[in-house]
């Protein structure tokens, strides 16, 4: 399993809730055509204005398609500030609860 870490600073708290809200809403049709992401996380800190996108991948392979795709998207709401970095990490441990 691989991990696609994604940082953004700077997002209006309004801004971040809806865009989470838009993500929530649109989960249930998979993920954004191209990306074969297995499962997908997002973490909020609305009076911080950041927050992490953390995208779960089957396979390396997957993980460099999705990270081509994902790169070229925009955040899905104004106001949802700047990405600050992409981090890929290889998933050592994995428990859910």
């Amino acid at each position: 399993m691989y991990a696609r870490v994604a940082r953004w600073e700077g997002a209006d708290a309004d801004a971040m809730r809806r865009a989470a809200e838009q993500i929530n809403s649109e989960a249930s049709a998979g993920p954004p055509e191209g990306v074969p992401a297995k499962a997908f996380l997002m973490l909020i800190d609305p009076d911080g204005g950041r927050s992490v996108a953390i995208s779960l991948f089957e396979t390396e392979e997957d993980l460099r398609a999705g990270d081509a795709v994902l790169n070229d998207m925009s955040p899905p709401d104004d106001g949802f500030g700047s990405r600050t970095s992409v981090e890929n990490y290889e998933v050592a441990v994995d428990v859910r609860l």
